[in-house]
């Protein structure tokens, strides 16, 4: 499950070029109601983003190997491949240093407060990422929004071919609390299961708990809480469900930035055990 660091992205090696999406949409089964998002999980930066960053070289790889939710997309891969009903993944193509899409992009981001809002503009040990005055507004443009309709696309998808969609985040967290971190006082297990209040129904929380119990201990939003739910939908649509795994590091992986080892796998396995409890429930 190794991935290979990358600062560059396919876009900015064709200029001229009608840029991709900034994410990959991976079809499952037409009739799963399952979306497995992995939106931290790449390390590409494309060159015109790098050229406003204000960190060198080997400084921006040792932030990527903090930042990086490393591995996560090969974990859902697995998941995928081991479920029985094969669900949908849409999968972040860019570092969360271009633009986080998880982030509010406006005063409702309390990450705002650290300099981490859909555009970080400070590190995760609160160091100058991008210049003062930096101007969001491109960036949150030309990935960005692009991003956040073709999640909505997807969920309001599985709605339609399912009468219902679960959205399951695919995170990981690093063992030892980052500077950046606004709750990084409290516990942390091996596994933590955000949740949202209008979207994740009970079923579904027993389910993760179940599925992730043989890790050692699972908690609940704690240092992270929420789920992501496309802001179209976000409170207003009861058969969107959502649930965050955070999957602590040291799990599966040398910190920070390191190989994936055999926990992986396990993880993996896991996963889909979540995503055939999911499928099966009406």
């Amino acid at each position: 499950m190794n991935e290979t660091p990358r600062t560059d992205a396919p876009e900015a090696r064709r200029p001229d070029a009608t840029p991709p999406p900034p994410f990959d949409l991976l079809p499952g089964a037409p009739d799963s109601p399952v979306l497995l998002h992995v939106p931290h999980s790449s390390r590409a930066v494309p060159a015109d983003v790098r050229a406003g960053i204000l960190l060198g070289d080997g400084e921006l790889e040792r932030e990527l190997d903090h930042i990086t939710d490393a591995h996560t997309a090969a974990i859902a891969a697995a998941a995928a491949a081991a479920a029985g009903t094969v669900p949908w993944r849409f999968v972040n193509r860019l570092s969360r240093l271009v633009v986080d899409p998880e982030r509010f992009p406006d005063e409702r981001e309390e990450m705002a407060a650290v300099g981490m809002g859909a555009v970080y503009t400070r590190t995760t040990h609160r160091a100058e990422l991008r210049p003062a005055g930096f101007d969001p507004a491109p960036l949150l443009d030309r990935y960005f929004s692009p991003y956040a309709r073709g999640m909505a696309e997807a969920v309001a998808e599985r709605l339609a071919a399912a009468g219902r969609a679960v959205v399951i985040d695919v995170h990981s967290y690093p063992s030892a609390p980052l500077p950046y971190e606004l709750h990084g006082d409290g516990p942390r297990p091996p596994v933590c299961l955000g949740t949202d209040a209008f979207h994740t129904p009970p079923a579904l929380l027993d389910a993760a708990r179940e599925a992730f119990g043989g890790f050692g201990g699972v908690g609940t939003d704690s240092p992270f809480a929420g789920a992501y739910v496309p802001l179209a939908h976000y409170g207003r649509e009861p058969r969107v469900h959502a649930l965050m795994v955070e999957i602590r590091r040291d799990l599966y992986m040398r910190e920070p930035g390191g190989a994936a080892g055999p926990g992986a796998a396990a993880l993996g396995t896991a996963l889909a055990e979540l995503v055939d409890a999911v499928s099966r429930t009406a």
